[in-house]
């Protein structure tokens, strides 16, 4: 019987000229390393690295206000909508090193609601760059105030930083929690605490 394995083909969509840029400059960052560039095991890792940086970065090509707006619904509900453990990947702009986490994202609708799946999409958007996580954080707030004009617009994340945990200090255990918010949030302290307890709470 023949092996299904022999069928496997992967489907990248990169932009050509870009990933050969890229490539060309991994390649030459090898070297200066002290690395043999033609032995086998780093043949490809140039066009692996360049693949992998252009997934990771693919924010930049992507519409964080198009996102929220493509699903926009009319709808009265007044009370809180959260997305809480969104899982979140980025790269630290100083050292270009991945920090990793959780957004918890959390809005009052005034009239108008967005699909759930596109507030952690939003999160996708804007991890995917070069960022700091203050940044993120608001951006992720000020994206979803300006889509949908809610009430109020909460959100706090919390990551841990590889810039710290395998160089600079090393401290493993370290995690950074950064928050941001808007309207309500902002102006009632029980719509503020409704919204930590929640996002603290865990589910059984």
């Amino acid at each position: 019987m023949e092996s299904k394995i022999l069928n496997y083909s992967k489907e990248e969509r990169f932009d050509a000229e870009t990933i050969e840029a890229l490539q060309g400059h991994y390649k030459e960052i090898l070297r200066l390393l002290g690395e043999d560039v033609d032995r086998e095991g780093l043949v490809k890792t140039p066009l692996r690295v360049a693949k992998a940086m252009s997934f990771l970065t693919k924010g930049y090509t992507e519409d964080p206000l198009a996102i929220i707006r493509s699903a926009m619904f009319r709808e009265e509900y007044k009370q809180m909508v959260l997305v809480k453990d969104i899982e979140l990947y980025s790269m630290c702009e100083h050292h270009m090193l991945p920090f990793y986490g959780k957004a918890h994202v959390a809005y009052i609708p005034n009239g108008y609601i967005t699909g759930l799946s596109k507030i952690a999409r939003v999160v996708e958007c804007f991890a995917r760059r070069l960022q700091v996580q203050e940044r993120l954080t608001v951006q992720i707030r000020d994206c979803i105030q300006e889509a949908l004009n809610p009430m109020g617009v909460a959100v706090v994340i919390e990551a841990s930083h590889m810039c710290m945990q395998m160089r600079g200090i090393e401290k493993q255990q370290s995690a950074t929690t950064t928050s941001a918010f808007t309207g309500i949030f902002l102006s009632d302290h029980r719509t503020r605490e409704e919204f930590m307890n929640l996002i603290s709470h865990q589910y059984r």
